[in-house]
C-alpha cells in the first residue's frame, strides 16, 4: 500500500508497481475508486494500491516524490491528477519529468462531476420519487447549455457537510458512495476521457463497464 502521510513522501523509495496515481486528497482517491468499481471494475484494487495522496494541489511534490521512486528510468509511469480551482488550467510544475504526466479536470472541482441526482438518491437509498436533492440545487446549478457556469460551480461547496443538499436531505453527503452509485450513461465527458487514459496504464483492451 502507498503511504498516505503526504509528509513522507520524499522518503526512501519503496516497491509500488510501475504506476504510480498522484490525487490531491484521500476524498478523491474514494470518488475515484467509486468510478473505478463503474468504469474498471477489474481494476479497482489496483487502483487504489496506485495511489499517492499528495495533501493538496502539490504537482512539484508528485515531481519529487516519482523521481525518488525512479521515475522512468525504472520503467515508472505516473499521472498527476488536479482540481483546476479557480486559477485557469494547471497543466503541472514548470520542470517537466518523463513518464509523469499531469491530468486537470476540466470543471473547478472533481465533486463537480457527482452533481447528478439519481446518484445522490441511490446513494443515499432514496426513492426517485424524492425530489429534495433537486429542489436544494436548483437555485445553485447553471443552465445545462452553459459549460462555462458549469466550469465556475463551486460543488466543493453544495456537496459539503453543511451545505444545501446536506441541509436539506438531513444527512452527510458521502461522496464515493455518489462516484459509485453514478452509472456509466451519467457520467460527464471528462470522466470518461480521464478513463480512457487509464485503461491505457492498465494495458485494458475491451470496455469493463457496469452499467
Amino acid at each position: 500500500m502507498h503511504d498516505d502521510d503526504p509528509a513522507r513522501l520524499g522518503g526512501a523509495a519503496r516497491p509500488r508497481g510501475e504506476f504510480v496515481l498522484y490525487l490531491e486528497g484521500a476524498g478523491d482517491r474514494g470518488i475515484m475508486n467509486g468510478w473505478c468499481r463503474r468504469l474498471l471494475p477489474a481494476h479497482a484494487v489496483s487502483l487504489s494500491r496506485s495511489s499517492v495522496i499528495l495533501g493538496g494541489k502539490r504537482p512539484a511534490r508528485a515531481v519529487e516524490h516519482f523521481r525518488s521512486l525512479g521515475g522512468a528510468s525504472k520503467g515508472r509511469s505516473g499521472l498527476c491528477v488536479l482540481d483546476r480551482d479557480d486559477g485557469g488550467s494547471v497543466p503541472g510544475p514548470e520542470v517537466e519529468e518523463p513518464g509523469l504526466e499531469f491530468f486537470t479536470w476540466g470543471r473547478r472541482h472533481i465533486e463537480s462531476y457527482l452533481l447528478v441526482p439519481d446518484a445522490i438518491r441511490r446513494a443515499l437509498r432514496l426513492p426517485a420519487s424524492d425530489a429534495r436533492v433537486e429542489l436544494a440545487l436548483r437555485d445553485h446549478l447553471p443552465d445545462e447549455s452553459d459549460a462555462e457556469a458549469w466550469n465556475e460551480l463551486d460543488a466543493k461547496r453544495l456537496l459539503a457537510p453543511a451545505g444545501p443538499v446536506a441541509r436539506a436531505l438531513g444527512t452527510r453527503i458521502q461522496t464515493p458512495r455518489v462516484a459509485r452509485a453514478t452509472r456509466a450513461n451519467e457520467l460527464h465527458q471528462d470522466v470518461h476521457a480521464f478513463f480512457e487514459r487509464l485503461r491505457v496504464e492498465f494495458g485494458v483492451v475491451d470496455v469493463e463497464v457496469v452499467r
